[in-house]
């Protein structure tokens, strides 16, 4: 469900692959009801659809509880931007999809390079060695994928990580951490500091994975992504006028300690933009070494 990561509205139609315990499913959501009372409506296909419609609410953000932030106390520290943005978006959730693996996988491909690069990766190894999701063709588009299962990605070749413009350092990770896939997806249940305390102690997965990770998985309001390439420059430039670093930003946002990520995700919804400076990060491609 590309883009549900970045917080969820009451207007939902898009389609879904997931795995879950039971087998692959596709998922359908479509709004409906008025805007005064909204409603989505769940549809679902294959051998895993009881577990998927099951996985709905919270893949929404039905325990997602805004209402420490919303109270009126909370509102008077917050900067203006991020005040006016959640006014506008009153029915923004943090979505969990309480599903590690699958957020895990792409966020290390993530690691160190750009999204181009990393979503040219994960599309190739998806079509690859993926699965057509159900009902893909018919009820769902032709090329509705599902991931790969931990056993699947685990037997994938080094040459066709190669290929895939995935270097060794991330395809080593995925390989040693999906070793402990059922531990893995045990860190589901945690609550979500302590998964990412646990998800640090693979070797290879750092503070930005973790955060990146739990952020999807949990839902998590304050998890922030220290070391990304872009974030400090951005929450600095919106709060101050000026660039910082990932120090400089976790002091900018340590009044809203257990939010900072909702007050990351309002920044973003207000629509601002920071003054782009200098090379962007250059593309690189190993694939014909």
């Amino acid at each position: 469900m590309a883009g549900l990561h970045d917080g969820v509205g009451s207007g939902v139609a898009a389609p879904d692959r997931r795995r879950t315990e039971l087998g692959p499913a596709s998922l359908r959501l479509t709004a409906a009801g008025p805007s005064s009372e909204p409603a989505v409506n769940v549809q679902a296909w294959g051998p895993g659809a009881a577990a998927a419609v099951d996985s709905v609410p919270r893949l929404l953000g039905r325990d997602d509880d805004w209402s420490g932030f919303d109270e009126a106390g909370f509102h008077a520290t917050l900067p203006r931007m991020v005040v006016e943005a959640r006014r506008r978006n009153p029915a923004v959730r943090l979505p969990a999809t309480g599903r590690m693996i699958d957020s895990l996988v792409p966020t290390v491909l993530e690691q160190k390079v750009t999204v181009i690069e990393a979503r040219r990766g994960y599309r190739y190894l998806m079509y690859r060695f993926g699965t057509p999701a159900p009902g893909a063709g018919t009820v769902a588009p032709a090329n509705l994928m599902v991931q790969p299962t931990a056993e699947q990605w685990l037997r994938i070749p080094s040459w066709e990580w190669h290929q895939a413009g995935v270097g060794p350092q991330r395809s080593a990770t995925v390989m040693r951490a999906l070793r402990s896939a059922v531990a893995l997806e045990r860190l589901a249940a945690l609550p979500a500091s302590e998964a990412s305390a646990k998800l640090q102690t693979l070797p290879g997965i750092g503070a930005w994975t973790a955060a990146e990770v739990v952020q999807r998985t949990h839902g998590c309001p304050d998890s922030i992504a220290v070391g990304d390439y872009h974030l400090a420059a951005y929450v600095g430039a919106a709060l101050t006028g000026r660039r910082t670093d990932d120090a400089g930003m976790l002091r900018l946002l340590a009044p809203w300690a257990g939010q900072r990520q909702r007050v990351v995700r309002m920044i973003g919804f207000s629509g601002f933009r920071k003054p782009t400076f200098g090379p962007r990060m250059t593309i690189q491609d190993h694939r014909s070494h």
